[in-house]
């Protein structure tokens, strides 16, 4: 049940990238993507919480990386592309959604095959303001979910050891 959970995520927020109504021009690209920054932020801190209260923490650990990460990509994918859209030519060839999340997860995979590379500075921004929130969401975000699932598992051994 925890996997077709995590796929479901994953295809649910992949499938919004595509059905959202990004084509409209304007210069909300930072601000989209400060706050949707600030989304993942809150998004992750709550499944935290639910991580120390779950019955499985680890299978819920698992859901809340995957969700995260899904969730940072395709953020970062809706700000290239809209960028994209309100800069021509920010990067090296226009990018469709398809190209903007192909970007995201080979700058994300850190294998950078160069066929697109951001050409303004505001692309190139972007694209170090991505690689370091990949770094804290392996980084940091692995660390506390691993403290967390621990927490969660020495008080699901209480809650068993608790006399009724």
């Amino acid at each position: 049940m925890s996997i077709a959970r995590t796929i479901g995520i994953a295809v649910g927020l992949v499938t919004a990238y595509y059905l959202l109504p990004l084509d409209r021009r304007g210069g909300v690209t930072a601000l989209i993507l400060v706050g949707g920054l600030l989304a993942v932020g809150l998004f992750f801190g709550w499944e935290v919480w639910l991580i120390l209260r779950s019955p499985s923490p680890w299978l819920k650990a698992f859901e809340a990386l995957a969700a995260t990460v899904t969730l940072q990509l395709v953020l970062f994918a809706s700000g290239y592309y809209l960028l994209e859209r309100a800069v021509p030519g920010s990067f090296s060839e226009p990018l469709s959604r398809t190209d903007a999340l192909y970007f995201t997860l080979s700058t994300f995979t850190t294998v950078g095959f160069g066929d697109i590379a951001p050409v303004t500075g505001t692309g190139r921004v972007m694209v170090m303001c991505q690689m370091v929130c990949s770094l804290l969401v392996v980084a940091v975000a692995a660390r506390v979910l691993a403290v967390a699932v621990r927490v969660g598992l020495r008080h699901r051994e209480r809650e068993r050891q608790r006399p009724e």
